[in-house]
Order: C-alpha cells, then structure tokens, then sequence
C-alpha cells in the first residue's frame, strides 16, 4: 500500500506561494504515481511571539484553500485550534489536524471527530506513543470515522526536541496509519531569540528513520524559497528537493 504523504508551506503567506507549491504537488503526483495531500495553516494561533506572523485567518484562509482543492484536485489537510473552527473547517479540509500542544484538548478532539473527516492528531511533545491511546479513545467515542496520529518528537531540555522512533510501532497499536512529521521534528523551538529555529538538513533522514520503523505516512513543510518562509523558515524543506525524498520512501 502507498505511504500517505502530507506537504506544503507551514502558514497560508499568499496565493503565489499556494499556486507554486500546489503546481509541484500536482507534478510531483503524476511523476511517481502519488497522492500528496495539500497542507497549509490558516492561522499560527502558537507562535512564539506575539509579533510572529500568523496567517490570513479562518474566513479567507479557508478560502485560499478551497481554491487550491477546487484548481488543482488536491485533498486539503488543515490545523484547528479551537472547537467553533471544526464545522466550517470540515466544509473544506479532507483532513482535521490537532496541533501537538492541544491532543489532549477533549472539546476540540470531539469537535472534530463530529465533523466526519479524518483526525488527524499530532503527538504532544510532552507524552508518549502509547499515551496517545486516550486522545484517540475521545475522537473514536464522538464518532471519528478514521483517525491517525503523526509523532513529531519529544522535549528533549530546553530549546530542543529528539525523536524516539519506537513511539511509530507503538501508535500501530492502536490506529492503523502513523506519520512522521519529518520537519517540525527538526525543530529547535523558542530558540531563536523569540522564535523556532532548527535544521532542515535532517530532514531526509528523520523520513528514512521513521520507515525503517514501519511509518505509514510521510508530513513535510515544504517552500520554494525556505528561507524566505513566515514560519518555521529553518524547518522546512525546500520544494526542490521534494521529489527526489519521495523518491527514496516509495
């Protein structure tokens, strides 16, 4: 069976970037026989700074991606950070993201499960694999159709994550697919004089290590020009480059 692969930028920045990225998705999809699934944020509500850029919002955001779902034929996963935000949000999004800090958040969990898409639940950098039975036993119980957990590392001190890949085998347990978040797993967060920072360079890598402990799905933020990115600049990978990481997994 085919991974499940999850890729775009971090935050909605403009229709520019979307189309870019979206156009390589597509390219990417026919060149290897693939299906990525489109992601973006509409809004960063946990950035480290109050002056960190966030996105455009629910209303457009949702939108620009409805855009991208209805030009390009692409699934849309997208992130909630609040329980109002899941209907409307499951208007659009083929896939509901729980962010990390908030998996164990029983009102937005429910939320999303109600709305009949697939949760997917990102693992708090706090708990581990197994832990993560009671987050999904709360979006199963209120009706989840489908729910997948994503491991993004653990709290490793201060300003630094490391990844037990044994968590990947343990989620198995309990729900079919597991994803490797292979960039904010690079992350340095809160240790860039006021935000995230990290190494990117790594990214191929933290991929290969997470199939060879039976990953199910692959999660990359992707930008055409990283550098230039309005979040997580340091993590992700450059859109160039995707292909060919891809490439390796299948």
């Amino acid at each position: 069976m085919q991974p499940i692969f999850i890729a775009g930028p971090c935050v909605i920045e403009s229709a520019e970037v979307l189309d870019s990225v979206a156009q390589k998705l597509v390219e990417i999809n026919h060149n290897l026989g693939v299906d990525i699934i489109f992601k973006s944020s509409f809004d960063k509500a946990n950035r480290t700074s109050v002056r960190s850029f966030r996105g455009p919002g629910l209303e457009k955001g949702l939108q620009m991606l409805a855009d991208v779902k209805t030009k390009y034929g692409l699934r849309i996963l997208t992130d909630i950070h609040e329980s109002y935000q899941a209907a409307v949000v499951g208007e659009v999004a083929d896939v509901i993201q729980i962010p990390a800090f908030l998996c164990r958040q029983t009102d937005l969990l429910t939320a999303a499960a109600r709305t009949g898409r697939i949760v997917n639940i990102k693992k708090a950098q706090f708990l581990s694999g197994r832990d993560m039975r009671f987050p999904v036993e709360k979006a199963l119980d209120a009706g989840a159709k489908e729910v997948w957990l994503t491991e993004r590392g653990n709290s490793f001190g201060y300003n630094n994550l490391v990844v037990d890949f044994r968590n990947i085998p343990d989620m198995k347990e309990f729900v079919p697919q597991v994803i490797m978040d292979c960039t904010h797993s690079v992350q340095r967060p809160g240790g860039g004089e006021g935000k995230t920072v990290g190494d990117r360079r790594f990214v191929p890598a933290m991929a290969l290590a997470a199939k060879a402990f039976g990953a199910t799905g692959y999660f990359f933020e992707v930008h055409p020009d990283p550098d230039k990115g309005l979040s997580d600049a340091a993590n992700m990978l450059e859109l160039s480059k995707l292909e060919s990481v891809i490439k390796q997994l299948i």
